[in-house]
């Protein structure tokens, strides 16, 4: 039979030393200053540290080491008729540190409850948005892609960021997008954004009619003040068509240059009837696109931006499109020192250029014959 041992975390491992070195310095405070119990009482502290951090056995295990020193300063205490009133203050000690132990351990063991429900629910959340978001990638069409979607924490509080890219009979077609508000409500509205432009984009020429598809999907399943944020494009024969609803532009990277890719004229988000128009741009082979959502806009520290459009082509320009992701990522991470305010999707793409048209096959007997007439 194999035994599994659970490793403590860092945290726990910290909060256990922080509870042994309390025990240590008030001993030796107590040993110190002779038999009188005087500062005894601060034993308390150590199990209460450990159940900060620390499973409840071990919690249980610096309890009993506290009390077990309590119980010996009671033992050497004084005993003569004069010092009935130091015996009784070293026996409460020992009383109390026993149900200051108690106390710990019901802490410890409610607190972890608690991370097993946090944790469980995290799992769901994750669970849910891998429902919504359908892996993608390394090639669609004539476009290598790769998407990311970086969570601002490690809560439940999922956010309802969205992305995808279909190969259809009118080019590939991506779709980038932004829920209002976070949580089960946001996942279930970018479910049906996603669902709805999964079916109409085989299905509608042109990008304004899946815009007015989904504008109508999100009018009925919203309140007055929600809306989504959508950038949708189309890559056919190497034109780049955009359509954008209140969303950040995309970032367009051509041999060293970063090129927004504003819309002639802005339209508000899903949901409040955009009227939108296109921007068209001739793909070069090599080209590469940034897809993102507000969430890499308003990354920031101190009050100042990530610098998005300035880094891109060095963070983005190289490697492949999914090492390029990483490099962003990294660069966030690093800017915002790990604290995100808001979940980010990213979409990564480049255009690797027209197929080449195949050559005609050439039937094996005329090949033979050809052998045969030169041979």
């Amino acid at each position: 039979m194999t035994v599994r041992r659970q490793m403590l975390s860092p945290e726990a491992g910290a909060g256990l030393a922080a509870a042994l070195g309390v025990l240590i310095v008030v001993s030796s405070i107590e040993f110190a200053d002779g038999a009188v119990p005087s500062v005894v009482g601060w034993l308390a502290i150590a199990p209460f540290l450990a159940a900060a951090f620390a499973p409840w056995r071990y919690v249980v295990g610096v309890g009993l080491l506290a009390t077990g020193i309590a119980l010996v300063t009671a033992l050497i205490a004084p005993s003569g008729a004069g010092d009935e009133k130091t015996k009784a203050i070293a026996i409460a000690g020992v009383v109390g540190m026993a149900i200051a132990t108690s106390g710990a351990v019901a802490v410890s063991v409610v607190r972890q409850a608690q991370n097993q429900r946090y944790a469980e629910l995290a799992r769901l959340a994750t669970v849910a948005q891998e429902a919504v978001l359908s892996p993608i990638g390394p090639q669609v069409g004539q476009l290598a892609i790769a998407g990311r979607y970086v969570s601002a924490s490690a809560a439940a509080d999922i956010g309802g960021d969205l992305y995808e890219a279909l190969d259809t009979p009118y080019g590939v077609r991506m779709i980038i997008g932004d829920v209002r508000g976070k949580g089960i409500d946001a996942v279930r509205l970018a479910s049906i954004v996603l669902g709805t432009y999964r079916h109409v984009a085989y299905e509608r020429p042109d990008l304004r009619s899946i815009v007015a598809d989904l504008d109508r999907a999100v009018a009925r399943s919203v309140g007055e003040e929600d809306f989504v944020t959508a950038a949708i494009v189309e890559e056919r024969g190497g034109t780049l068509t955009v359509v954008n609803c209140g969303h950040p532009a995309p970032l367009l990277l051509r041999r060293g240059r970063v090129i927004a890719l504003d819309p002639p004229h802005r339209a508000p988000p899903l949901g409040f009837s955009p009227a939108t128009q296109a921007r068209v741009e001739h793909l070069e082979p090599g080209d590469r696109l940034l897809l993102y959502t507000d969430g890499l806009a308003e990354a920031r520290r101190a009050g100042e931006f990530f610098p998005t459009a300035d880094r891109a082509w060095a963070l983005l320009g190289h490697g492949t499109v999914e090492h390029g992701l990483a490099s962003l990522e990294s660069a966030l991470v690093e800017w915002v020192r790990g604290q995100f305010d808001d979940d980010i999707a990213l979409l990564l793409l480049e255009y690797i250029g027209a197929a080449p048209e195949a050559e005609p096959a050439v039937p094996s007997w005329e090949i033979g014959g050809t052998r045969t007439a030169h041979g």
